[in-house]
């Protein structure tokens, strides 16, 4: 039994080692370095291993993409419960850690239809946690949610987010502390009265 257990430790052990290599190889260098010969040399395991443990690419692509998944959108609930749900989907969505990632799992779709289909499950999870975040702040500052449409404001806002993060990542910066301020200025505007409490608003 001991031996068991043993075995079953390193099994996942090395799986998850194959998995966080593949992560940090896409992060750092992009889809198209995450090769299984790469992806094993940097979990330190042999190459024939990323195939017993991930039959094709695609089942360790959808491996990493449905932990890290997991991960974000754990992260992105605690908006639900937040003082300030706003400033925390802002946060996240102006996060390079999170958005890298992402945008490099939306180019790997476009060759990786299981890739695809994994990516687009996530994407709708995470939009509709931002689009309940903002139901939640716009009804309780009494805006009319016809004339502002919650899933419009929430792709609004983390659009905008996105955006710095994509042009920041290739020396883009043109703009970006202008609409830093502005939507830091607009969502000031909609903070629920206990996030505002006690912060000191600047004078008309």
């Amino acid at each position: 039994m001991p031996a068991k257990r043993a075995a079953k430790a390193d099994d996942t052990g090395a799986r998850l080692r194959l998995m966080e290599a593949t992560a940090q190889i896409i992060r750092e260098e992009g889809y198209a370095a995450a090769t299984s010969r790469r992806v094993a040399t940097a979990a330190g395991v042999k190459s024939t291993l990323v195939y017993y443990y991930f039959p094709t690419m695609d089942d360790l692509f959808v491996a990493v993409l449905r932990a890290g998944g997991e991960k974000a959108l754990n992260r992105m609930r605690q908006a639900l419960t937040a003082d300030d749900p706003l400033q925390v989907l802002w946060e996240i969505n102006t996060d390079a850690r999170f958005t890298q990632l992402n945008t490099e799992f939306m180019a790997l779709a476009n060759h990786r239809k299981a890739v695809g289909a994994e990516l687009k499950v996530f994407a709708e999870r995470v939009r509709d946690i931002e689009t309940a975040a903002v139901t939640l702040v716009l009804r309780s500052c009494g805006v009319d949610l016809t004339q502002f449409p919650p899933v419009v404001v929430s792709m609004l806002l983390t659009g905008a987010a996105r955006i710095l993060c994509n042009e920041g990542a290739v020396g883009m910066r043109q703009g970006h502390s202008e609409l830093r301020v502005f939507v830091e200025e607009l969502m000031s505007g909609y903070r629920p009265p206990i996030a505002t409490a006690g912060v000191a608003r600047p004078p008309e």
